[in-house]
């Protein structure tokens, strides 16, 4: 039987299919859907859960592993940034059952604030490497990946891209097998890396990865396609799909192992074809270890390292590289304009009227991870820096405490963003005697990634009912004196707060109280509408941002553009009523 999968659906159902037993992440795109999936389909057999950040994550699925379940830890490719402590020790202390680490890399920045390569994550900590070039590999190499782990006692990543996450494909569909596994067993030496101990283990690390090197070149995951030897191909990954079409007629090696690689394999296929060429996605990670092994090899010449790569771009590449002829680079074909749709925040979004004040407030403003960085476009043009998760209270602190800029500094942070790792910079102000004013924009979802359930939130990913956390009295427990909630559809309010705040001496938490409009449940109120005759054409309401806003094609005595107001898709928020300085815009009447 087939099924039709993504990638992400794909290395789920592996889990069921090969004997997963525990998976654990932090949503991130493109790597959200694999335990959204594990808990939708196969919570009977696999318990899943989100963490409160990718690190705890990690060391969550350390323990199961320990503890005899097979495992998968998933993130997407800045989250194992987060990860790397547990990551790079795990090395050293190996596994219990089969642990898998899901590494969803993000070539073009669909989603992402960098484009890092994170198979050098694996060279760095001698760990091996899966490269699934489709949804049916997917699912097969959490098997491959499972039995690895076991035979050499070691973690073993999976590595992702984006379209190998959400593009589908056929997969054979399976039966679940049931594997037996220990439970925890004490040996001091093995699971506690004091120096002594870790020293040893290090050895047995670096006489590893030599058994994987062997491992790689009898895998048959590590294949050859021979064809005209004038030209070969050493590939892997989505790159893989995208060679094979823009050179059907070369040789390739497929890479479905990306570290470590098989060397005896590629020197071979080296040595029978006239050019060598290695087409990969971001860096020039597999060129750079077979050119160190004095093999005659080009790649990133003429495959750039930025974006990602497609059919158009392969072949340009190798038209530079004097092996295909440009007959085949089609010129594009002129097609009829397209307005840009260019991401915004939701109608309705309550962290419009937090732009909206701090813009009032004439602050900097540090963002941070989530939908309120989309702040920093037009016409909001409200967030000033954007680092990674947690940044924003320690860019705003260190603003402060530089001591150079005249206007005021506030961190801006989502709750699931703070809870992931913005408790312990708060508590750094705190301790450090900063006078920061920092914002929690709570709207009680994790909703960058598609309404994820949190810590603050009332349910976890398998559906169970908890406790909510309390955000207010987190930060008054690391010190925090002064926390206010206010009401960001009330901009006067929130304003007027806010001055209050930034003209404390002390560290202070503005936490806001209105849900995200589209999850749980979408907020739909009265809508409103621009009466036409009032409208002065001012375009305040342009400035706060919100899709159902647009220009009316009446104009007033000077030619400038009215509003007019979609009533249905408006939310009945209001911001845009209270910046209306004509009282233009009222509830829409049926």
């Amino acid at each position: 039987m087939e099924m039709l999968l993504s990638g992400n659906q794909a290395l789920a159902r592996g889990m069921y299919e090969y004997g997963g037993e525990f998976a654990s992440a932090y949503p991130g795109t493109p790597s959200t859907e694999i335990l959204q999936t594990i808990a939708r389909f196969f919570k009977d057999d696999i318990y899943a859960e989100w963490a409160v950040n990718e690190k705890v994550a990690l060391e969550v699925a350390v323990g199961a592993s320990y503890g005899g379940a097979r495992t998968l830890a998933a993130m997407k490719h800045v989250g194992l940034n987060v990860a790397a402590d547990p990551f790079m020790t795990l090395s050293y202390t190996g596994v219990g059952a089969g642990l898998i680490i899901v590494s969803a890399d993000d070539p073009s920045l669909h989603s992402s604030q960098n484009e890092q390569d994170n198979r050098y994550f694996g060279k760095m900590a001698s760990v091996p490497i899966l490269e699934p070039s489709t949804s049916q590999e997917a699912k097969d190499f959490v098997k491959i990946g499972f039995e690895m782990s076991e035979q050499f006692d070691t973690p073993v990543i999976i590595r992702l891209t984006t379209r190998i996450c959400h593009a589908k494909g056929l997969v054979e569909i399976g039966e679940r097998e049931t594997v037996e596994n220990k439970g925890f067993e004490r040996n001091i030496e093995k699971y506690v890396m004091v120096p002594a101990y870790a020293a040893k283990r290090h050895a047995l690390v670096i006489e590893r990865l030599e058994k994987l090197k062997e491992y790689a070149e009898s895998s048959e995951i590590n294949y050859t396609e021979w064809n005209d030897n004038k030209v070969g191909i050493i590939t892997g990954a989505i790159a893989y799909q995208h060679a094979r079409e823009a050179m059907p007629d070369a040789s390739i090696l497929k890479l479905g192992m990306g570290y470590p690689l098989p060397m005896k394999k590629i020197r071979e296929f080296a040595s029978e074809v006239d050019k060598l060429f290695v087409v990969e996605e971001l860096e020039g990670f597999y060129e750079e270890i077979i050119a160190a092994e004095g093999i005659k090899v080009e790649g990133k010449k003429f495959f750039s390292n930025h974006m990602e790569l497609n059919v158009d771009r392969v072949r340009k590449g190798f038209v530079e590289a004097g092996v295909l002829d440009s007959s085949v680079i089609h010129e594009t074909v002129e097609t009829e304009a397209v307005l840009p749709r260019p991401p915004v925040l939701c109608s309705g979004c309550p962290h419009r009227g937090v732009m909206v004040a701090l813009r009032k407030a004439g602050v900097y403003t540090n963002g941070d991870i989530g939908c309120y960085t989309l702040g920093a476009l037009p016409p909001l043009s409200q967030i000033d820096s954007c680092l990674c998760m947690g940044a924003s209270i320690g860019n705003a602190f260190g603003i402060e405490k530089a001591g150079k800029t005249k206007k005021k500094a506030v961190a801006l942070i989502g709750d699931s963003t703070f809870l992931h790792s913005g408790i312990t910079a708060l508590a750094s102000v705190v301790y450090n005697g900063g006078t920061t004013t920092n914002i929690i924009v709570d709207n009680r979802i994790t909703a960058m990634t598609g309404g994820q359930d949190n810590p603050s939130t009332s349910k976890t990913l398998m559906g169970d009912a908890v406790e909510p956390v309390d955000l207010a009295e987190i930060c008054r427990a690391v010190g925090v004196k002064h926390v206010r909630s206010v009401d960001p559809y009330d901009i006067d309010e929130t304003y007027t707060v806010l001055k209050e705040e930034l003209d404390r001496e002390a560290v202070s938490v503005i936490i806001t109280n209105r849900p995200c409009m589209l999850f749980p449940n979408k907020v739909k109120d009265e809508p409103y509408t621009v009466e036409a005759d009032k409208c002065i054409a001012c375009g305040a309401c342009f400035k706060v941002g919100c899709p159902s806003i647009s220009i009316s094609e009446e104009t007033n005595e000077k030619g400038k553009h009215k509003a007019v107001i979609d009533h249905l898709t408006c939310t009945g928020c209001t911001i845009c009523a209270q910046v209306c300085p004509a009282d233009a815009i009222v509830k829409f009447e049926s």
